[in-house]
């Protein structure tokens, strides 16, 4: 069974007793350093640092970054995301040369298959199509056989918006419905399931041989058959890959953890949705949305691709 945390000691226990299956070495070799020169250096952000994911040492020792452009403040405010806020106040104009830092990044690490996510900008006109856009191309051009994989916003449900980032040239593209339907007002407040959905559903219409993708966050208190039911609608939608993850709370801010789902439960969720046709379920405690991206444009067969957990098994 999961464990859940009882309300009145949340904090606590994510503190002092997360499971023995959370827990991860601290990032330092030189490959991650390295990865690490490489972003700082052309002033770009990652969401590997701005989420605070727990892959991160992983990713970047084998010089995999998911590169977060548009800025670092986002317009929306979901509950459980660590990204700063953005306002009137305070957001910037795009700038006009990151899609260039972003194919040089890829290019010195020579990466064979880049992620490419951003903030919602929700003040920008297209949503930041265009930026997406140029950065797929920056990544055609300076890193040809580089395969390229996106995480884009819901772009307010604008579907010519999301046809612009599709003629750049996709492998995969990824828009994650985080959770399931009754908790979207508490989690995401700023968004919509049916909106999210409709987005996937475009994606494959728009450009059939691009593989779409999306994911969710378990542990927020959702309950088994909703997750099952949503697996049905990313299917129905056409969505050919799905992550599972354990929500981590960020900092204080966001909101608790409901519950740490085992690696028993994991496997059994990977389970469904190797029955429901999915080409690829990466289903673990730590799984984010880009880890072991590389795998899903693969053309090997999926046991010998499959994300069997973090405990190894």
């Amino acid at each position: 069974m999961a464990i859940t945390v009882p309300r009145s000691q949340q904090t606590m226990k994510e503190r002092l007793v997360k499971p023995p299956w959370l827990k991860v070495k601290a990032p330092g070799s030189p490959e991650y350093l390295e990865t690490k020169k490489v972003v700082k250096g052309l002033a770009l952000n990652t969401v590997c640092e701005e989420a605070h994911c727990p892959n991160i040492g992983e990713c970047w020792s084998h010089h995999t970054a998911t590169f977060m452009i548009m800025g670092e403040l986002c317009t929306r405010r979901c509950h459980f995301c660590s990204v700063k806020d953005g306002s009137d106040e305070n957001l910037e104009p795009l700038d006009p040369l990151e899609p260039h830092r972003v194919g040089m990044a890829v290019k010195k690490l020579s990466l064979k298959h880049a992620v490419i996510t951003s903030v919602d900008r929700d003040d920008v006109e297209d949503y930041g199509a265009e930026h997406f856009h140029k950065t797929v191309q920056s990544l055609h051009r300076h890193a040809p056989e580089c395969r390229v994989e996106l995480l884009i916003p819901d772009l307010r449900g604008y579907r010519p918006s999301l046809e612009r980032i599709l003629e750049a040239g996709v492998d995969v593209l990824n828009h994650n419905v985080e959770t399931v339907p009754r908790l979207y007002r508490r989690v995401r407040p700023g968004s919509g399931y049916i909106r999210s959905l409709s987005i996937l559903r475009w994606a494959k219409e728009i450009s059939p041989t691009t593989r779409t993708k999306s994911g969710i966050m378990v542990g927020l208190g959702e309950r088994k058959e909703e997750v099952l039911a949503l697996m049905d609608d990313l299917r129905d939608a056409g969505v050919d890959i799905m992550t599972i993850g354990q929500y981590l709370r960020p900092t204080e801010k966001q909101m608790p953890v409901r519950e740490f789902i085992t690696p028993e439960e994991f496997d059994a969720y990977r389970q469904e949705g190797e029955k429901r046709g999915f080409l690829f379920v990466e289903s673990g405690a730590l799984v984010r949305s880009s880890y072991h991206a590389w795998k899903h444009t693969s053309e090997e067969p999926y046991e010998s691709t499959v994300h069997r957990s973090v405990t190894g098994r």
